[in-house]
């Protein structure tokens, strides 16, 4: 090299590294500074791949470090390499996902595929936009941002989301991992000096997945260093999905940038399943442990269990031990034995007469108060209270809880199970009240 040497050389990349971390790829270290003449700096890439790359990119950030570097007003310039004898020969090649950790990388289960969601109202837009991101990666619905309490599904579509999108394409080079483990790659990253890998690692992917964002939050660095990494994927249409229990607006600690740029794609929520999607699952868990419990079986555990299909697939392995513990046939009174219930005899259908009558008892409250415009805090609560129970212990429609209470549309219904379903994810004490009215209408 003429007028450059390997330390400035050095310092131009590390320049690069510092103030434009979006442009650094891995292979920059193929780059070879043939010459510094007249205030032009030669520089040599390896393929018009990385020349077109460099051009349109990369020659203002690149000017600037090499002048930072040689305290001299310079220019670059970007070459294809000649490939005949005498020419320097470019270093070795960087493999890619160089970083040290690929262990914390979370295995996909085999059993988190599509066709074993079961989808319904509460979940239907969450599992549609994950199949269209499966089919076409990048170009709908980036970023794809899901959210729910848990057990609602969020981890199922995700890694449904990677199976196919392996199925399809097997070398797509797809990142799946929990923010726990991006974290714990960053810090490991800056204690031994490796934020080069690291960032090679998590910037050249085709697809990142990144399950439990909401860890992100309060940690200032990580925040940093995974903006920087959003952008560079976003720009070059790699997707983007991530799941976390809240929305983004509501994950506490979190940069108003990234909360923006996370709204930039889709936001889809998963709710609580109502009664036929629960239904659904219980069959479909049970058939696939060889397990054949009968429509009141069915209908019983679903109705017992109202909050997530992860208690719902407990209760089916638990029915499976007793079966395989029996003659192998579930019973409604061995189902109830199993779980908890009542031994004696079948529940009495929950109506929502008799929500009603459960709920104005408990709050003291009128039934006409219920059904009336009133929004009173004293009033809006046991009426959201109705709903949600409505929704998750009967097989009526939204159009139809609404209807008794004052001809309310579905969406003042979807409102209201949403917000019992936070207050009963989020408030031990309104879990327990929730637990006492649901405890009455199981007599």
């Amino acid at each position: 090299m003429s007028g450059v040497t390997d330390t400035v050389w050095a310092d131009i990349l590390a320049q690069m590294r510092i103030h434009y971390p979006d442009l650094v790829r891995g292979w920059f270290s193929q780059l070879v500074p043939v010459r510094l003449d007249q205030g032009v700096l030669d520089v040599l890439a390896v393929n018009a791949s990385q020349q077109r790359y460099l051009s349109d990119h990369c020659l203002r950030a690149f000017v600037e470090a090499a002048q930072a570097a040689t305290g001299r007003l310079v220019t670059v310039r970007f070459s294809l390499r000649d490939r005949q004898v005498g020419d320097p020969s470019p270093p070795p090649v960087v493999p890619p996902l160089a970083f040290e950790h690929e262990g914390d990388q979370v295995p996909l289960n085999p059993s988190y595929v599509f066709e074993q969601f079961i989808t319904g109202p509460c979940n239907r837009l969450a599992h549609a936009a994950c199949v269209a991101v499966s089919e076409s990666p990048g170009k709908a619905y980036n970023p794809l941002f899901i959210h729910g309490s848990a057990g609602l599904g969020k981890t199922h579509l995700l890694q449904a989301t990677c199976h196919r999108i392996l199925e399809q394409s097997a070398s797509t080079r797809v990142l799946y991992l929990s923010c726990e483990a991006f974290t714990n790659h960053f810090i490991q990253a800056v204690e031994h000096g490796a934020m080069h890998t690291f960032r090679y690692r998590y910037r050249h992917v085709d697809v990142l997945v990144i399950d439990d964002i909401q860890f992100l939050a309060a940690r200032e660095r990580s925040q940093e260093e995974f903006f920087h990494t959003f952008n560079t994927l976003y720009q070059l249409q790699k997707q983007i999905i991530l799941s976390a229990d809240t929305p983004p607006s509501d994950i506490p600690s979190l940069e108003e940038r990234l909360v923006s740029r996370f709204n930039w794609g889709l936001v889809a929520r998963l709710d609580p399943p109502c009664l036929d999607t629960r239904i659904a699952i219980v069959h479909k868990k049970s058939r696939a442990l060889g397990l054949e419990l009968s429509d009141e079986v069915a209908h019983w555990v679903a109705g017992r269990i109202t909050t997530n299909a992860r208690e719902l697939e407990g209760a089916v392995l638990s029915l499976h031990a007793m079966a395989r513990q029996g003659n192998g046939r579930i019973d409604l009174a061995l189902a109830q034995e199993a779980l908890g219930g009542d031994p004696a005899g079948g529940r009495t259908p929950v109506t929502i007469a008799s929500i009603l009558d459960a709920v104005t008892s408990h709050y003291g409250v009128r039934l006409a108060d219920l059904q009336s415009r009133k929004r009173s805090k004293s009033i809006a609560l046991p009426r959201q209270v109705c709903m949600f129970l409505a929704r998750t212990l009967t097989d009526h429609s939204l159009e139809e809880i609404g209807g008794y209470f004052g001809g309310r549309d579905h969406s003042t219904v979807l409102h209201a199970t949403r917000t019992i379903a936070r207050l009963q994810e989020s408030n031990p004490e309104f879990r327990a009240v929730l637990d006492a009215i649901t405890a009455v209408l199981a007599r």
